[in-house]
């Protein structure tokens, strides 16, 4: 069973929609640390994606340690990083800059994006800001 919902949308890779709901599910506390992964066949098979898209989302995730591989187990949901709050935050850099970009190609302000982030936040933290 996948610990996840995924809703395909056109224009955009089935294997980043993946590793977005697999990072959602994990924030959102459906997947929480220490907890299997579907293994490659079992990903493809239940999202019925090709085999080659789901490992490519199992690389994705390794390779961002949101995913590591264990000897006689397979792939088990990582601890969070560590480091400090700052180096952690760097993480987010090229996501957060891309919000910049489209958000002024939209017009918005500041105070709508961070209003939009601050319900997001909302809404995935079980309504706690």
């Amino acid at each position: 069973m996948i610990p996840f919902r995924l809703t395909f949308q056109p224009g955009v890779s089935i294997s980043e929609q993946v590793v977005y709901a697999a990072k959602k599910a994990l924030v959102a506390g459906q997947l929480r640390p220490g907890d299997p992964f579907p293994s490659v066949r079992a990903l493809s098979k239940a999202l019925k994606i090709n085999p080659n898209t789901a490992h490519k989302v199992h690389q994705h995730l390794l390779a961002e340690g949101v995913l590591e591989m264990r000897p006689g187990i397979g792939a088990v949901v990582s601890k969070p990083p560590a480091g400090t709050r700052a180096e952690r935050g760097q993480l987010l850099e090229g996501e957060l800059e891309q919000i910049v970009v489209e958000a002024k190609k939209l017009g918005l302000r500041l105070d709508d994006v961070q209003s939009a982030l601050a319900a997001h936040w909302a809404r995935l933290n079980g309504g706690q800001r």
